[in-house]
């Protein structure tokens, strides 16, 4: 079992920066990719950005590249999400997710073994 919780959420202006974080216990955090995945009222759950579980691959929604980063720590089992450039359209639940695989990453939420509970980010404009 992995437990996943997030952190960092909140109210931010169009514009701004939020750091979302993940921290994870259990298993080993080294053998999970980790992805970011995000939800708003009435929509379908959709990708954020994923990471490989060795951190030298990542992946992002076209809607998010150039504004977000992911990161992993396995020294403190957290991968973190930097939010830079946020926009009203941005706001929703974001939840971080494992998957328990060899290598590379995935951009599908049914491919994840694990997800935490998920924090709330909200962009006013």
């Amino acid at each position: 079992q992995v437990q996943l919780v997030e952190s960092g959420g909140g109210l931010v202006q169009a514009g701004g920066s939020l750091r979302l974080s993940c921290a994870a216990s259990g298993r080993t955090f080294s053998d999970y990719a980790m992805g970011w995945f995000r939800q708003a009222p009435g929509k379908e759950r959709e990708f954020v950005a994923a990471i490989s579980r060795s951190g030298y691959a990542t992946a992002y929604a076209d809607s998010v590249k150039g504004r977000f980063t992911i990161s992993s720590d396995n020294a403190r089992n957290t991968a973190p999400l930097q939010m830079n450039s946020l926009k009203p359209e941005d706001t929703a639940v974001y939840l971080c997710a494992a998957a328990k695989r060899a290598y590379g990453f995935s951009r599908y939420a049914d491919e994840y073994d694990y997800w935490g509970q998920g924090t709330q980010v909200t962009v006013s404009s």
